[in-house]
């Protein structure tokens, strides 16, 4: 396996780090999809051990796996919608590296936790717009990602968190903008969606919103609401858990359903 490292932009703090399979690790070679986890931290912070268990999780699952350290509050404020472009940018060189790091340019997939999903549901709608391709000096046509994984997402700064006027303020003067169910359209992309019900920081309602969105355009959605389990569950078993309440079993299938989904969606 091999690990890079890549800058994204020089007028930003983003970075992309990977984990490489090598084009002939299984039986025959091949590239192979790839998926860019987009970490969550309230915008304040990258949790690094977690983003690095998530990605590691992935590439074992068949992916060549990246996580995206973002721009985050220490580095602008307002801040959106600046992680958003740190996102184009990171599926611009994936794409760009595709024949290098033997990966399938058609099968790019991102994944976002907590407001991490929030980047990620809000690249999910704007991704074919010419003000992201414009930012990230690249196109719609490689900014299209194949499917989109939200992992107890924050959707809207108006759905419950973040609580303050204040803290909504140093994310952003418009809002409406960046409430992401607002902006769903029929050029989304498929999303597989979960969380847990009882989610004492993001409230439930913003999965449920999005979802809904999805939905009612006709985009390929699927969505599961486990009916407890704090927040930041990440894996929901022992390599991401912090106490007992954390190492979840039965929320940890999460990631067997989504592998079954995302499997359903090359058939």
């Amino acid at each position: 396996m091999q690990l890079i490292s890549k800058r994204l932009t020089t007028d930003s703090p983003a970075t992309l780090t990977g984990y490489i399979q090598n084009r002939s690790d299984g039986p025959t070679p091949k590239n192979w999809p790839a998926i860019i986890v987009v970490p969550g931290g309230s915008y304040t912070h990258i949790p690094q051990a977690q983003a690095e268990t998530l990605a590691l999780a992935f590439n074992r699952l068949g992916f060549q796996s990246f996580y995206l350290n973002y721009t985050t509050l220490s580095d602008q404020s307002p801040l959106l919608p600046a992680p958003i472009v740190d996102l184009a940018r990171a599926v611009t060189v994936v794409k760009q590296n595709a024949a290098d790091w033997a990966i399938d340019p058609n099968q790019v997939v991102i994944a976002g936790f907590s407001v991490g999903g929030h980047i990620v549901a809000l690249y999910n709608d704007y991704w074919n717009t010419d003000w992201l391709a414009r930012d990230a000096q690249s196109t719609s046509t490689i900014l299209r990602p194949q499917a989109v994984l939200l992992g107890y997402p924050v959707i809207s700064p108006q759905l419950g968190f973040p609580k303050d006027a204040e803290t909504i303020a140093k994310w952003t003067d418009t809002p409406e903008r960046f409430a992401a169910e607002k902006h769903v359209s029929k050029t989304n992309r498929p999303t597989f969606s979960w969380g847990t019900v009882d989610d004492p920081i993001v409230p439930a309602v913003n999965t449920g919103a999005y979802t809904a969105a999805l939905a009612t355009a006709g985009v390929d959605v699927e969505a599961h609401f486990f009916h407890h389990g704090p927040h930041g569950l990440a894996l929901a078993d022992a390599t991401t858990a912090w106490d007992a309440t954390s190492n979840n079993p039965h929320v940890a299938h999460w990631m067997t359903l989504f592998s079954e989904w995302y499997a359903d969606l090359q058939s």
